[in-house]
């Protein structure tokens, strides 16, 4: 029976509590597992934890064995709280069920099902099939939100887009000139860094690489070895400069172009030159689907889901982000709003078609507010 379609299970304090400190483990992995899924796992005997693990980074052991390693002989009629369905199948490591029978588990609960078709519902019959009870659903909300990028990627073949803006009170970005450093304080910068760094991928427009010429990498005070992300640059015609700082730092950068057409391609010969700066300086220039002249966002999204991207942070400007929202291809908006005010001259939060009617208006639903230093940072999901 697929874990699913099958009966509640009533759980005890101690079968949440289990599953609360699994689920803690888990997100220390937040930043360092893509582009596996976030994973925590607790072994426990008679009301007692007995061994611990989380996955640590795509490679390594995974959850569940390192809980076993830890708990060694005690894991022998144990119960495993794991935060996603072990898995079933041969990756980069072997198949997390056949470590749970050996090592004698006699029960796993385990939060969500692991939406990978390769284990979807199979880890769970492997384990039923061995005799060990399973049960399904405990503190999923929870789990879900530890991944919600390797789950769309997985289900929907995109991944979780989350769109970062910065704007004063009355919603404006940058003055007149384009001048915007900096709106927000440090702290607010601070915190985008962590944001960075449990992303896949950081998502920009070729006008921001213009404008502000970012690095767009993860800095974050104390750490030397800390993951970049992939960094992704759209930009139709090459016109990123060889010279951007973002090339200049750690990590690969992907720029995504249009194949030349028309007279463009039959002279592009400055084209090619311009690609060949980009390689030199490591880049990988890749060429994507073109709509209304630009590169297809969706077809972006997929190519990213491609290389394994499951949660893309979006650093870019008003028009980028405002086709992304008109496209309903946002999940989320990290808002960040400092206490100033930059007039009516100033440049606009996104760029949208106009609207002749309120109910045309874009609506969000409030996840959460919190205090960064002077700003507030608001997170928000489209409705």
């Amino acid at each position: 029976m697929r874990p699913d379609a099958a009966p509640a299970t009533v759980f005890s304090e101690f079968d949440r509590s289990a599953m609360a400190r699994a689920l803690v483990l888990a997100e220390r992995g937040l930043e360092t597992t893509h582009p596996n899924p976030r994973v925590g796992c607790v072994l426990a005997q008679a009301g007692q934890i007995v061994g611990e693990g989380w996955h640590e980074r795509a490679g390594e052991a995974h959850a569940e064995v390192r809980a076993l390693n830890d708990a060694g002989e005690r894991a022998r009629g144990a119960t495993a709280y794991v935060t996603l369905e072990p898995c079933s199948h041969h990756g980069r490591t072997p198949p997390c069920v056949n470590a749970i029978i050996a090592a004698g588990i006699t029960r796993v609960v385990f939060a969500i099902e692991d939406p990978d078709p390769r284990v979807r519902g199979q880890g769970a019959q492997a384990l039923t099939d061995a005799g060990i009870a399973v049960d399904c659903g405990l503190m999923q909300a929870e789990a879900r939100a530890l991944n919600p990028g390797f789950i769309k990627r997985m289900k929907l073949g995109t991944p979780w887009v989350r769109v970062k803006l910065a704007m004063s009170l009355d919603g404006r970005t940058a003055l007149a000139s384009g001048a915007s450093r900096w709106i927000t304080g440090e702290a607010a910068r601070s915190d985008v860094q962590r944001w960075r760094a449990r992303s896949s991928a950081v998502l920009t427009g070729v006008g921001t690489v213009l404008a502000d010429d970012p690095q767009l990498d993860v800095r974050l005070p104390g750490r030397t070895a800390t993951r970049q992300p992939l960094r992704v640059v759209l930009d139709s015609s090459l016109r990123t400069p060889a010279l951007a700082r973002l090339l200049g730092t750690a990590g690969e950068v992907l720029v995504l172009t249009l194949a030349p057409a028309g007279a463009a391609a039959a002279d592009s010969s400055e084209r090619e030159r311009r690609r060949r700066a980009l390689e030199a300086r490591g880049a990988r220039v890749e060429c994507v689907p073109a709509a209304a002249g630009r590169p297809a966002l969706r077809a972006v999204l997929e190519r990213l889901a491609v290389l394994e991207a499951n949660e893309v942070l979006v650093e870019a400007g008003a028009r980028l982000a405002g086709a992304l929202l008109s496209q309903a291809l946002v999940d989320e908006l990290l808002l960040y709003v400092a206490p100033k005010i930059l007039g009516p001259q100033a440049r606009p939060l996104v760029e949208l078609e106009p609207l002749t009617d309120l109910q045309q208006a874009f609506g969000f639903e409030l996840l959460d507010v919190q205090r960064v230093g002077e700003d507030l940072r608001l997170r928000l999901r489209p409705q």
